[in-house]
């Protein structure tokens, strides 16, 4: 018997059954052991040795593997056919050779592009050894970042307090959404006219024609540069008479595009589907690990992180089999298509992303997936059959159209787009899921039959005013799409950088595009004015080039990292040297416009409007960086950074007055503070405040609701059982009532002016009844099954603090932005170990025969193994203390 070591444990249940019981197929989850966020993972003077760590869930499935490889015939590493796969291979058999459990047992490493009985077999057949090409460019990659987040991210917590992380492609993936803002706010708008004629054939037939020449010149999208212009051209249009001096008609092919990669793949379901690039590579994972079929698993999708955009010859021929059964000859070519790839740096080792079987429609699927992988395997299919079938074919007819007034004359143009044949269209249920941006014209359907010489009449002339646009924000499939341009990263990638700039917050999403916030421009402006080089886009695309010579084995590893390390060494020694207000300086210099927005009245806008002599600056903080005046203590005005700073004086500490309050006759005002609006009844150390809650827009605030916050806490009633009074109030954690000590939250502002003593006596007897949690445990939104170690089944939940999954008594939190209903085992287990090693919390035990046990020793046992569980956490606690933000990996 052999042992088969794969990554995920859906992928070992199904290559098990391919295999037959002469393999036992096992699951690593992923990496076995990592580089801890310590320093001296990587020593640069040791000539960039690693250090690596096998965490407590890595280490139970190592020995499960080592133990089976024992009495196993040879060892057959099976991991992802890429870079993260082949390291993961690697570092199996590293802990297997060091456990000294191989002897002289045979090793081979296979690799399969898809889940498919044939695709496992074939590799089996056609093993290879381990790709130390590959590996090496893993361990560089690795180093690399492990040397820019360890080494920078430090840097910016002490010059920079709010800052959490920098890193090698995310602070350049940041800069460009930075970048793109900064061209947003310079972007001064240009008035330009269009100008439109409404004409008809004799026949009476209606078509419209855009003004192409006026003047003798040639008229593009903004050349009518004011009303004066455009109203000159209309009079002339307006008496002018009408005749069509050429009418061409041309055929126009269009060729289909290749079959998705990683990047296609992310972009084409963010701009249809609204999936971020996280949740399509998710549900990728999943179509390509396999799906339950007929009582069968087989992967629908080959592998989904490549940058090929080829396909395998007997895929090709599959593909035209399935063309010409499902659509007909007609939509066959001659010749299979052969693409190529036109991103910097892409390698095409691999196939690109396909259907792993033509014949399987995306309808005939449909009842075994849930919405989204439907949706996304759609996608696949119809890409991939698409890329074989022919071109479609349109004409494409143009009519030149003279307006002439005694000795002026103007030129119009009417253009139409009509379908002869739809080609690969037809693969698409709806036909502008292929439209290109140069195919602006395609939607002008077919014109009427016009008549080279013949004269037409004008009904209308329309002139419209317009202003340009700034260049839009980056949604994420643009920005993914400007990364691959760039050579900046691997496609496969993508999506943790864009999750990382959102759980730092250097960045929004909304609406699906990307914004910056004022923490992320920070950063950006900081490594810009001190690390400058490191987030060059030439220079960090060069680097990757680097990498990828690594990758085929024309360039040394270590070389690398050599050359990189002593200028990027050099750079963190001299940043020692800087003083605070050397960073402040150039950061009010380069962020000027963010931080120092141009007043209406003209005034300068860095003087400050409180007390008027003073100057505003940025200033850092606890919690990141602020604007305050240059007078502190004296005058006490500050305003966060990134907050609308048109009218200083009403959004700073000068009262924005509401109103007295009729009880005290104190005035009662708006401000803003450090940490965000707030309200406030008198003046002084003895004034009243209270923040805003959640929800309440500062511009939204009267002086009611401002009595309303300030009135708080109210006593809502004495308590039937004790007489101790019950109150509301709005706390650092939310709404909540407090009876006696024991707080518990409500649902919302309005609970607290309105909750009475019966439901508030509920809400904290509920609390009191649950262990200081408000409700009882809520039900799971899924289980995902038995724990593969036993101890019960682990579930999907959500909590007052979002989603988390379940097992026994642990409980850990799902990162911000996953979707909890998409979450697997294979994912929730390195979660669940983590939270249960943080938390020296006991995992549960598989159930077994009940023994009587010998009291005294057990209980003296719990008390040493909980001592000893107790001193371990508190050391590695302190050990990560000052290294929990350093970026763990880019790329």
């Amino acid at each position: 018997m052999d042992v088969v070591v794969v990554e995920s444990p859906a992928k070992a249940k199904t290559i098990n059954k391919y295999l037959g019981k002469d393999y036992k197929v096992l699951a690593s989850f992923g990496h076995v052991r990592d580089l801890p966020a310590k320093d001296g993972s990587v020593l640069p003077d040791d000539d960039f040795s690693m250090s690596w760590q096998v965490d407590t869930a890595s280490a139970k499935r190592v020995k499960d593997i080592a133990e089976a490889v024992k009495s196993a015939d040879g060892l057959i590493l099976a991991t992802d056919p890429d870079r993260e796969g082949e390291a993961i291979s690697w570092h199996v058999l590293d802990l297997l050779q060091k456990k000294k459990v191989l002897k002289d047992k045979p090793v081979k490493r296979v690799v399969f592009n898809a889940i498919t009985k044939k695709a496992v077999l074939d590799a089996m057949a056609n093993p290879r050894d381990i790709d130390e090409a590959l590996v090496n460019a893993y361990l560089a990659r690795r180093a690399l970042d492990y040397l820019v987040g360890f080494n920078l991210s430090p840097v910016l917590w002490r010059k920079l307090p709010g800052a959490r992380s920098a890193g090698r492609v995310q602070s350049v993936a940041l800069r460009l959404v930075c970048d793109r803002e900064n061209e947003i706010e310079r972007f001064v708008p240009e008035e330009y006219w269009n100008i439109v004629a409404d004409l008809k054939t004799v026949r009476g037939d209606a078509f419209e024609a855009r003004l192409v020449q006026a003047d003798g010149k040639r008229v593009q999208k903004n050349s009518v540069k004011n009303q004066e212009q455009a109203h000159r051209i209309r009079d002339l249009l307006e008496g002018a008479t009408y005749s069509v001096a050429s009418v061409e008609a041309k055929p126009v092919r269009r060729n289909p595009g290749p079959p998705f990669t990683t990047s296609t793949l992310q972009q084409a379901a963010s701009s249809r589907l609204g999936f971020s690039a996280s949740r399509t590579m998710q549900v990728a994972q999943r179509l390509y690990e396999g799906i339950a079929i007929g009582g069968e698993t087989a992967g629908l999708i080959t592998y989904m992180r490549t940058d090929g955009v080829s396909m395998a010859p007997e895929a090709v021929t599959a593909a035209r089999d399935a063309i010409g059964d499902q659509f007909g000859t007609r939509y066959l070519p001659e010749s299979a298509r052969h693409y190529s790839v036109k991103a910097k740096n892409a390698q095409e080792a691999h196939e690109a992303i396909r259907p792993t079987d033509f014949t399987r429609t995306p309808q005939s699927v449909k009842k075994y997936l849930d919405a989204d992988q439907f949706r996304l395997y759609d996608l696949v299919w119809k890409r991939g059959i698409a890329s074989q079938m022919a071109s479609a074919e349109m004409e494409r007819t143009t009519a030149e159209i003279t307006a002439a007034k005694g000795g002026e004359s103007a030129g119009l143009r009417a253009v139409g787009t009509v379908v002869k044949f739809d080609g690969f269209l037809a693969a698409y249920a709806d036909n502008r899921e292929e439209k290109q941006p140069s195919d602006e014209d395609d939607d002008d359907g077919r014109l009427p039959e016009i008549n080279q010489g013949e004269n037409v009449d004008k009904d209308k002339i329309r002139a419209t005013q317009h202003f340009t646009e700034p260049p839009p924000r980056y949604s994420e499939a643009s920005l993914i799409k400007k990364l691959e341009e760039l050579g900046i990263g691997r496609p496969s990638t993508y999506a943790s950088t864009l999750a990382t700039l959102r759980d730092r917050e250097y960045v929004t999403i909304e609406n699906r595009k990307l914004t910056p916030e004022a923490k992320g421009r920070l950063v950006t402006a900081f490594l810009e004015n001190f690390f400058n080089r490191y987030v060059e886009y030439d220079f960090t695309a060069e680097l990757e080039e680097k990498l990828d010579k690594i990758s085929d084995g024309s360039l040394e590893w270590k070389q690398v990292l050599r050359d990189f390390w002593k200028d990027f060494f050099a750079q963190v020694e001299d940043t020692k040297e800087l003083r605070v207000t050397n960073v402040l300086d150039a950061l009010n210099e380069a962020l000027a416009p963010l931080v120092f927005p141009k007043r209406e009245d003209g005034s300068d806008p860095r003087t400050c409007q409180v007390c008027g002599t003073g100057k505003l600056s940025l200033k850092l903080g606890k919690y990141g960086a602020f604007v305050g005046c240059s007078n502190y203590p004296e005058c006490n005005f500050t305003r966060q950074l990134g907050a609308d700073a048109e009218a200083d004086a009403a959004n700073s500490n000068e009262p924005n007055e509401l109103g007295t309050d009729p009880e005290t006759g104190e005035p009662v005002t708006l401000r803003s503070g450090r940490f965000g609006p707030y309200v406030q009844r008198g003046e002084g150390k003895e004034a009243k405040r209270s923040s805003l809650p959640k929800g309440w827009k500062p511009e939204d605030i009267d002086l009611e609701k401002a009595l309303q916050l300030l009135s708080l806490p109210r006593e809502v009633g004495a308590h039937p059982e004790d007489g101790k009074m019950i109150t509301a109030g709005l706390g650092r954690y939310g709404p909540f009532v407090l009876h006696d000590g024991t707080y518990a939250n409500v649902d919302s502002i309005e609970d607290v002016f309105s909750v009475g003593v019966n439901r508030a006596v509920s809400i904290i007897a509920d609390k009191r009844a649950n262990g200081g949690r408000r409700r009882s445990a809520p039900a799971a939104l899924k289980s995902l099954g038995e724990h593969p170690e036993g101890g019960g089944e682990v579930t999907v939940n959500d909590g007052r603090y979002g989603p988390y999954v379940k097992w026994g008594k642990i409980n850990a939190t799902i990162p911000k932005g996953k979707d909890p209903q998409s979450i697997t085992m294979e994912e929730a287990i390195p979660l669940l170990a983590a939270r249960a090693e943080k938390a020296g919390v006991k995992k549960p035990a598989k159930k077994a025969a009940a023994k009587k046990p010998a009291a005294k020793k057990t209980a003296a046992k719990k008390t040493t193994a909980k001592s000893k569980t107790a001193s371990a956490t508190k050391k590695t606690t302190a050990s990560k203390k000052t290294s929990a933000e350093a970026e763990k990996s880019d790329s």
